[in-house]
């Protein structure tokens, strides 16, 4: 393969973090390295409260835990995402509600988020699709408004920010992803951003399996017992380790992203038939996906048959989570035609932090060539 769509980028110093973890034998969560990339993100990304997790999914998991959501609670969220922003609140007994895209990019259409609240409304997830800030001020608004929680799905959005605040420290709670596709990862890995006081005890309890293990460890009760519901989120002090060496090159590794992608902008301009992603003003980028609009279904299916022919990997992103069997029977026969637009157009370029120069060149040639 010329150009593979993804390598996930090594620093040099994970294995040597590692063999710390392994010499002091203190290998469960929730040590010195799990503390360290707490108090890294704390400091960088002005965040009150945060907890690092074996996921992404399992963040979300907790926040549908902390929203206390009951059977039949309804949860707002888009429907050309993860699966993930689903199963959390699901689990939780909670019907979903879908939203479609906006028309000129994948984020939540926020103008027809009123339409979609009824009594039952408990949270609206907003997922900030390739790295690009949802508009997050008028988000707010409206949950404020409604008295809705907001849920920031940032698993792409590392580093970036919406005006003056970064992502995932905006919503009532956060979620990041260390799976081994983003720019900062640990192979497998996650992190809750807790952002309302109130709920910052609970998350504790929550992440510890259901105990007051934490309040334990720093000596406010003289035995920890079972209190609340829970489970084992928390990593181990391998991936702690592994994502701390990731974090110490945390800008080299956002500007190679960045090269990147601005290369591929800049050298696709005006190409036949495709539309280049956009960054509106009120959001910074951090690369994490290179995508184009292809004019349809049958042109993506071929320009991506197309590119692997020549040894290129790239590749379509999400199905509409309103069309799956899961949901069917479940939602409404509404129409989602900005999300469909995406599903059927979208083709994600090769993009990672040690791509190069020539192999840009390569991917950008065949495309126009096609």
């Amino acid at each position: 393969m010329k150009v593979q769509f993804n390598i996930p980028h090594i620093t040099g110093k994970e294995a040597k973090y590692i063999a710390d973890v392994i010499a002091t034998k203190k290998l469960s969560g929730n040590g010195a390295y799990t503390k360290k990339c707490h108090s890294w993100f704390k400091e960088r990304f002005g965040i009150k409260h945060c907890l690092l997790t074996t996921s992404c999914t399992d963040a979300l998991e907790m926040t549908g835990i902390l929203a206390d959501l009951q059977l039949g609670d309804e949860v707002i969220i888009p429907s050309y995402t993860f699966v993930s922003a689903a199963n959390a609140f699901v689990l939780r007994g909670a019907k979903i509600v879908f939203a479609d895209s906006q028309k000129d990019h994948p984020n939540i259409d926020h103008n027809q988020l009123e339409s979609l609240i009824t009594p039952r409304t408990k949270a609206i997830v907003v997922v900030h699709y390739a790295g690009v800030a949802c508009d997050m001020d008028v988000i707010m608004a409206i949950a404020e408004k409604h008295t809705l929680l907001v849920i920031e799905d940032a698993a792409q959005s590392i580093g970036v920010k919406y005006k003056d605040k970064f992502l995932g420290t905006i919503g009532h709670f956060g979620t990041y992803s260390f799976h081994a596709t983003k720019n900062i990862q640990c192979g497998e890995g996650g992190l809750l951003i807790v952002n309302d006081e109130k709920y910052i005890k609970r998350s504790e309890i929550i992440w510890e399996k259901g105990t007051n293990r934490a309040a334990f460890i720093r000596g406010e009760v003289d035995k920890y017992t079972w209190v609340d519901v829970g489970s084992s989120f928390l990593p181990s002090e391998l991936n702690a380790a592994f994502l701390w060496a990731q974090l110490e090159n945390f800008d080299q590794i956002q500007h190679g992203r960045l090269a990147a992608w601005s290369y591929y902008h800049e050298h696709l301009q005006g190409t036949k038939n495709i539309t280049l992603p956009i960054i509106p003003d009120n959001s910074t980028n951090n690369a994490h996906i290179f995508y184009i609009l292809c004019k349809d279904l049958e042109h993506r299916d071929n320009l991506s048959a197309y590119l692997k022919n020549k040894s290129i990997q790239a590749y379509f992103h999400f199905i509409c989570l309103d069309k799956s069997k899961v949901s069917l029977g479940n939602e409404s026969q509404r129409s989602f035609p900005n999300a469909e637009k995406f599903e059927k157009n979208l083709l994600r370029l090769p993009i990672f932090n040690d791509i190069s120069k020539e192999q840009l060149i390569e991917v950008i040639m065949e495309v126009k060539s096609f």
